[in-house]
Formats: structure tokens, C-alpha cells, sequence
């Protein structure tokens, strides 16, 4: 029997937050949506939103802004490039995500999903599809934010050792139609391609990627916490294909062929070294740093077999994905140029 619940949300305010949030509304439940005072909360308006404040490292205000709710999804993050203190990856994505399970403790939750990510698995070998018991292939970690999210994967399993009931869920790449933030940077990708503004193919586009529609990763949360087994990681993903193939894909959607120029590794690394010397000196943020230069020349194939046997999660192919977000970037076009589409 479906019963409605009050739900705490963090991350409420970004791509991925912002569409679960109105699913979760449009079951029926009532939410309470972290934001903080510079939060673009856009697209969170209804009458059984309610707009809460606190800050992951206030322990107090998150139990203050929990209380009453009996699910938590806890998104936010700390999923930037770079901060000239990479302690802050720690601080919010470690730190924070025990603050908030240790809120959701004290006020009586029934059940936390936390969202990690795909990279704590590690890279996969060549014509390998990995799932949640490969062993990762390498005790190095890419960037800030990888290693970052990997302690706090292992901090909410001793979480869920102790007897808490968190489940924990690992996205691959999100692409879909939202709020086009950094948290959104497929679809991004997507439109500057078809722009024109970036034509270039990393290592010729030959390293395979996983790719899930933002849509099919809200529903994967939502069964997590319907269905998923306290302790245990569900990779949410879609279909495996390289990058090289991403592109073609949009190619074909848009009924348009788009110039791409190949871009060596030793060139890419030159350049985000760069970047990142830029953002040393200046401050200025980097647009890609060698860390993530190196994470996207890894092959990350991997399988959702498990969340589709125990959770009923299923996956929308890639070009019908791809052309409803393409189809939606031409809408948004339109709109924000009205002109053009007399």
C-alpha cells in the first residue's frame, strides 16, 4: 500500500536534485529541499516543497531542517574541477555526507540513499564491463573528488555495518534535459558540439563511457530506497559506448554532420597543466584539469545488472535519450531566442 512520507533532500537545487524532487512531489510526498542562500531554486516551486536551510557541516541545522522526515536522499557534493584547498573535497563530501547520516540517525529516519559515483569503482580494463565486485585496477585516484567520494563510500558502509539503513547508489555520466550546470556537463557537451564550439575528440573518441538519462536515474534512487539492500551499491547507469560513438549518435539525431578534430593526450595534458597553473596563481577556474584529462582517457564500461534484478531499474536506450535532450536544447533555443523561431 503506497503511503506519503516527508522526505529531506540535499543536493535539491541541482540537476539531478531539482527533477527528483518534483517526481517525489509528484508521488504524492512532501519534501524538505536544502538550499542555501545563493541556491537557484528554480523549478522547486509547490505547495508541498518546503525550502529548508542548513549547511552540511552544521550538524545542528541539518537535524533542525530533517526533523519529521522519515527518507533521506542525500546529492549534494562537492563535484567541481578543482579548489585551491583540496581539503574542501573532503570536507563537504566526506565530512558532510557523516553529518547528514548522523542527522537522519538522531532525528529517526527510516532509510538514506546516498548518491557516489561511478569513478570510486575505478577504470575499467579494455573490453571489460565492470560492476560493483570488480576490484579496482589501480590504487591511484584521478582527481580530488574521485578519492574524496570513495572515503565517504566507505564511511557510509561502516554506517550500514552498524546496523543504519543506508543504501548507496553509483551514477555514471547524467545527461538529460535540466538545469545545464556543471552537474549537467553531458548535455552541455552535447549542445557546444552541435554549436560547433567543441569539436574536439580526446585520444580520437575511442574510450568508452557509461551514459544514463537523467530520468531513468531518478527512478533508480527512488527504487533504492523502495527496494535497495541496506550495505549494498547499486550502479545506475544506461549504455556503454565510446565517445567517438556519443558524437556520432548526436550526428545522427540532428540530421547534421559537425566537424571534430582529434586532440592528442600529450596535448590535453599541456593544456590543462595550464589551466590548473592558472588557477594556482590567479584564481581564475580551470576548464579541465590533468586529473580529468587522465579520467577520460580511462575506459569506465560498466554494467546496471544488479539494480535491474533487485531493484526493477531499467534503462532508456542512447539515441532515444540523446534526441530528447536534443530535441529539448533546440526548444530552449527557441525560447531564449525568439526571433529565430518566427
Amino acid at each position: 500500500m503506497f503511503q506519503t512520507r516527508t522526505i529531506f533532500v540535499t543536493g535539491a537545487t541541482g540537476f539531478i536534485g531539482t527533477k527528483l524532487v518534483n517526481e517525489l512531489v509528484r508521488l504524492g510526498h512532501t519534501v524538505h529541499a536544502l538550499t542555501r542562500s545563493t541556491s537557484n531554486t528554480d523549478g522547486l516551486k509547490d505547495d508541498r516543497i518546503k525550502l529548508v536551510t542548513a549547511d552540511l557541516s552544521d550538524l545542528n541545522s541539518l537535524k533542525s531542517a530533517m526533523k519529521g522526515c522519515s527518507q533521506v536522499y542525500h546529492l549534494a557534493a562537492y563535484a567541481k574541477n578543482w579548489s585551491r584547498d583540496r581539503s574542501v573535497f573532503f570536507k563537504y563530501n566526506v565530512d558532510g555526507m557523516k553529518n547528514v547520516l548522523e542527522a537522519a540517525r538522531r532525528v529517526g529516519a527510516e532509510r538514506v540513499v546516498f548518491t557516489s559515483t561511478i569513478v570510486t569503482f575505478g577504470p575499467t580494463p579494455p573490453n571489460v564491463v565492470g560492476d560493483e565486485m570488480i576490484p579496482r585496477m589501480t590504487t591511484r585516484y584521478y582527481t580530488e573528488y574521485e578519492e574524496s567520494k570513495a572515503v565517504a563510500e566507505q564511511e557510509a558502509l561502516r554506517y550500514a555495518a552498524g546496523g543504519f539503513p543506508v543504501v548507496i547508489v553509483n551514477p555514471t555520466r547524467v545527461y538529460g534535459p535540466g538545469k545545464l550546470t556543471e552537474g549537467n556537463s553531458v548535455t552541455l557537451m552535447i549542445d557546444m558540439y552541435d554549436k560547433g564550439k567543441v569539436p574536439v575528440l580526446l585520444n580520437r573518441g575511442a574510450n568508452v563511457g557509461n551514459y544514463v538519462l537523467v530520468d531513468d536515474l531518478v527512478r533508480g534512487h527512488i527504487l533504492a530506497m523502495e527496494r535497495g539492500r541496506i550495505g549494498e551499491r547499486y550502479i545506475l547507469g544506461g549504455e556503454n559506448v565510446p565517445l567517438k560513438r556519443f558524437f556520432e549518435i548526436v550526428n545522427e539525431v540532428s540530421c547534421k554532420r559537425h566537424f571534430q578534430l582529434s586532440l592528442p593526450a600529450r596535448f590535453a595534458m599541456l593544456y590543462a597543466g595550464f589551466e590548473k597553473k592558472k588557477a594556482e596563481l590567479l584564481g581564475w577556474y580551470p576548464q579541465i584539469t590533468p586529473g580529468w584529462v587522465e579520467t577520460f582517457l580511462q575506459d569506465w564500461a560498466y554494467s546496471s545488472a544488479k539494480a535491474e534484478r533487485e531493484l526493477g531499474y531499467t534503462v532508456t536506450p542512447l539515441r532515444e535519450g540523446i534526441r530528447m535532450t536534443y530535441d529539448w536544447l533546440l526548444e530552449q533555443r527557441k525560447n531564449h531566442n525568439p526571433r529565430k523561431s518566427q
